[in-house]
Order: structure tokens, then sequence, then C-alpha cells
């Protein structure tokens, strides 16, 4: 199957409002690529970018989505461009100009342009990401994630999955009850079935992600401990967790908030990540609102990720 890259360059503080737009036209998810997020890696010497030369830091951020070559891109490519231009009319909004451009992608030109930057990566004290295609001789204490995220996203190593497989090593008790909204890859289940979950669901507004995600699954043998389906944000869950992961975007988890409460357990944490710093103060006041409160917040390379619990 053909896809279509596309490929919008805007200012930072407009990449939230282009994913949420690429969302609502169908991509399971976006890549964000910040020349000051990859230049930090570098000069940190993040093993991903360890071959990069340093990016051109002008102030604008690359939002990329990938959606279906089809008979209805035509009218997506419509749509995204008229709410890009409702988007620029609207106030408050330092905007900018929004660059559009695209191309052709195979499936198989999109597995080995992740291979080609994607390592084994020790992310937090236990858990190691890696590649399904790498060899690796794991210590004593690592646990270990194969994984391939195919034309899914998350390979563990944003700052956005990264921060928040540091904070379920913090955050899993075994025998609780995990839901993963929008698991993109699967890697946030698998993790979390990995430190001792005894129950994890693992959803997707897209199927191809949760495909994806499945196979995943099933490549670390979790196939009978993980649930997998497709779900708009917390619709399609049933019961409730103890443990809500929610690696999305600022709208999102603000649309997810007014959820908690019909799918959060007593005493449960939701753990949202995929926030631009720009934005926290508004998932801040969404939580506030809701009855809720922000019991820890961390923050990497201009994203955060919110520990939130019951006020």
């Amino acid at each position: 199957m053909q896809w279509s890259e596309v490929s919008i360059s805007t200012v930072s503080e407009a990449q939230d409002v282009v994913a949420e737009i690429f969302h609502d036209l169908g991509a399971s998810g976006v890549v964000i690529e910040d020349p000051e997020v990859v230049n930090g890696y570098i000069q940190a010497g993040g093993f991903d970018y360890s071959d990069m030369p340093p990016a051109e830091e002008n102030g604008l951020v690359l939002v990329k989505a990938y959606l279906p070559d089809d008979g209805e891109l035509a009218t997506r490519m419509q749509e995204l461009n008229r709410r890009l231009e409702e988007m620029q009319q609207s106030a408050p909004g330092p905007w900018g100009p929004c660059r559009v451009s695209s191309a052709l992608v195979r499936d198989e030109d999109w597995a080995d342009n992740w291979k080609a930057y994607f390592h084994t990566e020790k992310v937090g004290a236990l858990l190691v990401v890696r590649p399904a295609w790498e060899e690796y001789e794991a210590s004593p204490d690592d646990i270990v994630i194969s994984l391939d995220p195919g034309a899914a996203f998350g390979t563990g190593t944003h700052p956005t999955t990264a921060m928040c497989l540091r904070e379920l090593e913090l955050l899993v008790r075994g025998g609780m009850k995990v839901f993963d909204v929008g698991t993109g890859s699967g890697v946030l289940a698998i993790a979390a079935a990995k430190l001792g979950a005894g129950e994890v669901a693992a959803m997707d507004y897209d199927g191809t992600a949760v495909k994806f995600a499945e196979e995943n699954i099933r490549r670390n043998g979790l196939e009978k401990l993980i649930q997998t389906g497709r779900s708009d944000l917390l619709a399609g869950f049933k019961g409730k967790a103890d443990l809500i992961c929610a690696n999305l975007i600022a709208d999102l988890i603000i649309r997810l908030v007014p959820q908690l409460e019909g799918h959060l357990a007593e005493g449960g944490k939701l753990l949202a990540s995929g926030i631009i710093t720009e934005r926290l103060a508004d998932v801040t006041a969404a939580v506030t609102a809701a009855g809720f409160a922000v019991e820890r917040a961390v923050e990497e390379q201009g994203w955060a990720a919110l520990v939130i619990a019951r006020a």
C-alpha cells in the first residue's frame, strides 16, 4: 500500500493544533521534527541521533503525518488546507505561514526509514527498547521490549514516550489493571505488562496502529495478557483501570479528562504525555476543573508528562 507523507512547516506554537487537525483527518499519529529538540539530543550524545548532523534552527518545526493514498486523499487534503486557513485566521494566533508538502511512501520504505535511526536503548532503570532486527545481550535486571513500529508510531525513544516508560517503572504495581489510550506501536502496554500489570487493554483510533501493536504484543509473548481493539479515546474501554496511559497531544488529553470519571478506579492515576510545555497550563486547567490534580510533572526537551490523580 502507498501512503502520502504530508509535511507542514510551521511555528512551534502551532504544532499541537496541526497535530489535532491530522488526527481529525484519520492519521494514526504525527511525527514532529523540532530542530531545537534534535540538536539537544545530539549535544547530549543521544544514541538515536548519533549519525545525524546538527539541524538548522530557524524557529520552525516540521509536523508530519501519513495518510492512505486512496480515493479519499484529495478530499482529506482539501479539508487540511481549509482547516489550516481557519487556524491562521483565528485569534490569538502568532501562527505564521504553514507550508504544506507531500510525497508518496510505500509501506516497505516507511519501515526502512524507521530503522535508520532506531537502535537499542535503555530508557529507564529497567526498561530496554530493542528493535526486533537487532541483537542485544541483556543484563539480569533488564526488562527488554522487542519492537518493530512498522507503520505505527512509538519507538520508545522520543521524549514523550521515554518519560512515560520511566514513569511506568514507578507507577505499575503487580496485578493492576492498565489502559493504554492511543497505543500506537503498543510499547507502553507491553512495558506495563512486563512490569507486572495483571490486565492490560491497548487501543487506538487507527486500525493500522492496532495491527502493528498486536504484532508487537505477540512478539513479546503477551497476547494472553493484553487486549487490543479500536477506540476513540476511552469510549471503547470496559470497566475501570488503576492506571490509564495517554501519550497523545494536549487537545486530546483535554478531551479525555471528562471521561476519567467512568474509567478510572478509586485511587487510580492518569499518566498523560505528548504535551508541549506551552500547553501545560491548558491541560492543568482542564484537569483541575474536572476535580483532579497534577501529582507530578516531568519535562524533557520542550515536552511534559503528568501524573494525575483525584484531587
